[in-house]
């Protein structure tokens, strides 16, 4: 990131970069997942996408859910070993309208703390409060009675210091964009396993495709944080009456964005080429410049969903990253009870490696059925 933003806003923006893949994009809170279940089932669900949550893991799956309306809400505390102001927040729906299918709306708000403004020299001038902001909607299409089209439409704003500060000779302002999704899902028709009723699927979802974002000048715009994600999952009864069901679900997920050789920000259908390549990073703790094979630019994540009668769930999944590329490793366990109209699910995150920033991460997130 650029000298500007670093003067201005350190923390907000050690704290950002923790969370990305080596912190290669802007906006790296658009790929925090958000909504429990799936974390915990480590952060696996485009192959599932059965909620109103599908509008971050899949909107495709919007084509397959029946037509009751859902509110889902989920708030965490961010990065809590580092002791951070950080604050997550999402809140997302979906509505059906007759004739066209279900629609998903979300807005997710990740309020960065209060900062402290400092000239060059480090003199304190005051603080000020950092946070950033998406809005959007998403649809999805059947396409016949096994596949699915979805689509996303998002807004993205960014204030990580209130704009006219000038550090450097360069002003800073508030950073805004705006990212599309495309996304599709197959499920098979019902077959048995042995005697037990069973469905598989499979899904992908490629995010946050757009213009990067500008906080000084347009030549030194950063890329938003586009993703390709792609998995399967598979959904099976345990016993003859369906009361006990298990799922297990693969995601494998890989950023595509990249900076060409003077730092500016690809424009992103190149990027979706040049992404596939080995690229380089440096590494700030060695001073060496690494090189990052495109197998160790793949993220992973397996887990596993068990439910009694659709009313009590239990969760279990694991995360990996590659030490050279982000080193995000950890397990997660999650819960979930239904009641009526009303849901509540629960997520935790271990990491494997000690005081590391994601360690203890929670998150909870209420359903509402209607």
């Amino acid at each position: 990131m650029r000298k500007l933003i670093l003067a201005v806003v350190l923390t907000a923006l050690s704290a950002s970069a923790a969370m990305a893949q080596v912190g290669i994009t802007a906006v790296p809170f658009l790929q925090i997942e958000p909504d429990s279940r799936a974390a915990g089932m480590g952060n696996t669900g485009v192959a599932i996408a059965d909620n109103a949550s599908a509008l971050f893991w899949n909107p495709a799956g919007f084509a397959f859910q029946d037509e009751a309306s859902q509110i889902s809400a989920t708030r965490s505390e961010w990065l809590p070993n580092f002791n951070t102001d950080l604050t997550y927040y999402y809140l997302a729906g979906k509505y059906n309208i007759s004739g066209l299918g279900n629609f998903g709306a979300h807005i997710t708000y990740f309020d960065l703390g209060e900062q402290v403004q400092t000239d060059e020299i480090g003199n304190e001038l005051g603080t000020f409060r950092s946070y950033e902001l998406a809005s959007g909607i998403s649809h999805g299409i059947q396409i016949n009675d096994n596949f699915a089209m979805g689509v996303g439409f998002r807004f993205i704003y960014s204030r990580l210091a209130p704009a006219g500060i000038s550090v450097g000779g360069q002003t800073a302002q508030n950073g805004a964009s705006v990212g599309f999704d495309i996304a599709g899902l197959y499920r098979t028709n019902p077959f048995t396993i042995g005697d037990r009723d069973a469905r598989f699927s499979a899904g992908f979802n490629l995010s946050n495709l757009g213009r990067g974002m500008q906080y000084v000048d347009d030549a030194q715009r950063d890329p938003l944080p586009t993703m390709i994600r792609a998995g399967w999952a598979l959904n099976m009864t345990l016993d003859s009456d369906g009361y006990n069901t298990l799922t297990i679900a693969n995601d494998v997920s890989k950023v595509m964005a990249r900076n060409d050789s003077t730092g500016r920000a690809m424009p992103f259908m190149q990027a979706l080429v040049r992404s596939w390549d080995t690229y380089q990073r440096f590494d700030a703790l060695t001073n060496e410049t690494v090189d990052v094979p495109l197998v160790e630019q793949l993220m992973i994540g397996i887990g596993a969903e068990y439910w009694y009668n659709q009313m009590f769930a239990l969760r279990g999944g694991y995360f990996y990253e590659s030490p050279n590329n982000g080193d995000r490793q950890f397990i997660t366990i999650g819960a979930g009870i239904r009641y009526n109209i009303f849901g509540i699910d629960f997520s935790y995150l271990q990491t494997l490696k000690e005081n590391h920033p994601l360690a203890n991460t929670i998150r909870f997130s209420l359903l509402l059925n209607f």
